[in-house]
């Protein structure tokens, strides 16, 4: 697959788990952050959504969104299920874990549009997880892990698109 066309046109993220209330808000909240401390956003977009429609419309979970604030953030978006068109709408699909990539995988019309799909720990620089775990029904520990695990690929994925656009 050609990498994105970076001239003149936005990078459109899209970050995806299973419920979009956990994992893929978080993810969505800290690279939107990276993105505006960078004053990039004009030219890369973000979003996430979930390979389930269970949370539709809601915000992420309250356990998520403290954790978060704690560390500067803010996870406010509302949930909404993936889509096949998303892979017409943006350039790179980040997926939490195996689950996920094969359900979005499945999805993909071509071999340009299965291209798109990545494990967010493909950009882990720190960390040798394969998958950023499901913190839903853990404790607080659980959701410390997978901020820690998003902070690090988040930092890296936007240092690859930087390279890409330069």
């Amino acid at each position: 697959m050609q990498p994105p066309h970076f001239n003149n046109q936005k990078i459109k993220v899209l970050f995806v788990c299973l419920g979009n209330i956990c994992r893929s808000p978080a993810a969505e909240g800290i690279f939107k952050k990276m993105v505006a401390d960078e004053g990039l956003e004009s030219e890369i977009f973000v979003d996430s959504a979930g390979t389930s429609g269970w949370h539709k419309g809601e915000l992420p979970d309250d356990r998520m969104r403290m954790h978060g604030k704690q560390r500067g953030y803010d996870f406010c978006s509302r949930a909404r299920k993936f889509d096949k068109d998303d892979f017409d709408n943006f350039d790179y699909i980040i997926v939490m874990d195996d689950e996920n990539y094969r359900n979005v995988k499945k999805l993909a019309e071509s071999e340009d549009d299965a291209a798109k799909i990545h494990l967010m720990t493909d950009f882990s620089n720190k960390y040798s997880r394969s998958q950023v775990p499901d913190p839903y029904y853990g404790g607080a520990s659980g959701f410390e892990l997978v901020m820690d695990l998003l902070e690090d690929a988040c930092q890296n994925l936007l240092k690859e698109i930087k390279e890409r656009k330069a």
